[in-house]
């Protein structure tokens, strides 16, 4: 694999193939795609505010030409703000998702992390883990668009001479989650079924297609993979997540076999070979997920008791 600097800004990797990256890759700071050809453009993904995205785009335009408003087509991996909140700025695009995805959207927008932002200095720790992850962002100034064409299973796009064929892989990370391979450039972006060098996030699970689509990502050996977080990557990366995933499945089954709760679960697991990663606390919504799906519980999981978790276990210093 060529040895991809993980600096901020727009990187090219092939032929009118761009990503736009985000170290350190921990929450909220996404990468972003651009494809490039025949005067045609597709961006995958847009940022977590509108300040954000603005000066990606303005930095796009000034790489190719293409201004936020000449952009044809926004394809959305997932439905998580740090991948939608600027999708408005494309004011001409059209934008793809999911139909899963699409409608995840609709229901959880920018306005409940707000609030959340507003409630967080009356929250104690977990108020003040808020801050630590989301401070950065203006969650009151996002330019929200949704889907205007969604599907199931598959879709191919043109952008000029190049096939984008998307790939629904979810439910996993999230309930709509997709996968875009350029093959004529040997290329795919993952959205958040890669985070490298970051500890995946398993909102919705299950943890069988998330596995999968890793497998679908190496079986198909792209020579360029970005992530939804984190530096450009090659299949070495991509199993590594998958050694992750499979681990923390393991691991916790047998904490649930053995009537423990979900939260000593958490605590117990031994994540010393992933130590290296940031946001190691994430392993409380995991083991939450598994749980969840190992008793065939479909409801909305509690979101603060979750992140009050994440907040003890970061102050125990497993990160």
């Amino acid at each position: 694999m060529a040895a991809w600097n993980y600096q901020k800004g727009l990187h090219e990797t092939g032929n009118g193939i761009f990503s736009y990256l985000q170290p350190d890759g921990s929450w909220g700071w996404s990468n972003s795609g651009l494809i490039v050809d025949g005067g045609q453009s597709l961006l995958v993904d847009t940022l977590f505010d509108a300040p954000m995205t603005r000066e990606m785009l303005a930095i796009m335009e000034d790489a190719t030409g293409i201004s936020a408003d000449q952009i044809n087509t926004v394809v959305n991996t997932h439905a998580n703000g740090d991948h939608t909140h600027g999708n408005g700025l494309c004011t001409h695009a059209e934008v793809i998702a999911s139909e899963a995805g699409a409608k995840e959207m609709a229901a959880f927008g920018p306005e409940r992390l707000k609030s959340m932002m507003e409630m967080a200095p009356d929250l104690g720790e977990t108020g003040q883990y808020f801050i630590d992850i989301f401070g950065p962002f203006h969650f009151d100034d996002v330019a929200e668009k949704l889907p205007t064409k969604t599907f199931t299973n598959e879709l191919k796009l043109r952008v000029g001479n190049k096939t984008v064929q998307l790939k629904e892989v979810g439910p996993a990370h999230t309930l709509g989650d997709i996968l875009a391979f350029v093959d004529e450039d040997s290329t795919v972006f993952t959205g958040d079924i890669l985070f490298i060098d970051g500890t995946p996030i398993m909102w919705a699970g299950p943890v069988s297609n998330w596995l999968k689509a890793c497998d679908l990502i190496i079986d198909r050996n792209p020579e360029v993979i970005v992530p939804g977080h984190g530096p450009i990557t090659d299949v070495a990366g991509v199993q590594r997540v998958k050694d992750y995933l499979s681990y923390i499945d393991v691991e916790t089954r047998k904490r649930f076999d053995a009537g423990m709760t979900a939260k000593d679960a958490a605590f117990d697991i031994s994540i010393s070979d992933f130590e290296s990663w940031t946001d190691a606390e994430r392993i409380a919504v995991n083991v939450d997920t598994l749980y969840r799906e190992y008793t065939g519980d479909t409801s909305t999981p509690n979101t603060m008791e979750i992140f009050t978790l994440m907040a003890e276990i970061k102050r125990d210093k497993r990160t």
